[in-house]
């Protein structure tokens, strides 16, 4: 397989929706499915870290992305969270999303065994020999406790034909640039971070896995389509417009903010999995000001979901 993997633009890495009993939704995870759609973001990314990956069951997270992709019906490129940090497991989660014929795979870095960068490598050459799927890397040392540095990245984008690009999250512009500077042709680059996504398309990257295009995926789209066509102006005015969202949707521990904005949207309950609870009152008055600012200001309209 070749880098021909050719998706650009905007992708949303969805929450998960569960119910009272803390169950997974999957009637309103079928909403969410066509409100993203209807809202023209490019790619969808059902149980990364935003979907809470890290408390599904095996089952769940097949059935969260069998419905996900059943309910798309080929409207809309799927990337699959299949992670872990056993290379064993992550071969398991990437050969399910391929028999689910999901159009990509999105897998993490190992996260607590910290390997080195020779560890890196072997992983992903691993996963890439035991699959014929295209692989995106995702690069986040603060959830995993190690960077990948752009070295080993270039390296991976040389040697590994079917890893087809990176979600960097890493937080390193420089990091980031030497990416885009020195990948392989048709090796993609994606800001892992919204509140990057303004620099790093600019920069010559192809894109956002996003957070905030959960709660205002049209805006994001109208962001990520300025970038990506070079109107300066109007990306650099929408930045900054959401750039307070962005951030707010990190003053507690991803997905607690957006998943909390989503359920002042009416879009889902809001419920966690424990670890996670839900956000302090403070936080969350804070988070609902800029929430209804941004949307006020922008005079954009939610398609609520009825309950």
């Amino acid at each position: 397989m070749n880098k021909n993997f050719n998706f650009r633009g905007l992708a949303t890495a969805l929450v998960t929706p569960f119910n009272e009993s803390g169950e997974v939704d999957y009637e309103n995870l079928k909403r969410l499915v066509e409100w993203q759609i209807e809202n023209k973001v490019d790619a969808i990314v059902p149980v990364g870290t935003t979907g809470e990956s890290a408390t599904l069951t095996d089952e769940e997270q097949y059935k969260i992305i069998e419905t996900v992709i059943e309910q798309a019906n080929g409207r809309i490129t799927i990337i699959a969270g299949a992670g872990s940090n056993s290379t064993k497991k992550t071969i398991k989660l990437a050969k399910h999303a391929k028999e689910l014929q999901a159009d990509a795979i999105l897998t993490i870095t190992p996260y607590y065994n910290k390997p080195t960068q020779q560890g890196l490598y072997a992983h992903f050459a691993e996963v890439a020999s035991a699959v014929d799927i295209p692989i995106i890397m995702y690069n986040v040392p603060v959830r995993t406790g190690v960077n990948m540095t752009a070295e080993t990245t270039l390296k991976i984008a040389e040697e590994i034909p079917n890893v087809v690009g990176i979600k960097e999250s890493s937080g390193n512009l420089i990091q980031i640039m030497q990416i885009i500077k020195n990948r392989p042709e048709g090796f993609k680059v994606y800001s892992g971070d919204d509140s990057f996504a303004f620099p790093v398309i600019l920069a010559g990257g192809d894109g956002v896995i996003s957070v905030a295009s959960n709660e205002v995926p049209s805006l994001m789209k109208q962001l990520v389509s300025a970038c990506l066509e070079g109107q300066l102006e109007r990306a650099r005015e929408l930045h900054y417009k959401l750039l307070p969202l962005m951030e707010a949707n990190f003053i507690e521990t991803n997905p607690i903010p957006v998943k909390a904005a989503m359920a002042m949207l009416g879009l889902i309950k809001e419920v966690y999995r424990l670890p996670l609870v839900k956000m302090n009152e403070k936080n969350k008055e804070k988070l609902r000001n800029i929430l209804f600012e941004v949307l006020e200001r922008e005079n954009v309209s939610i398609g609520f979901i009825e309950k």
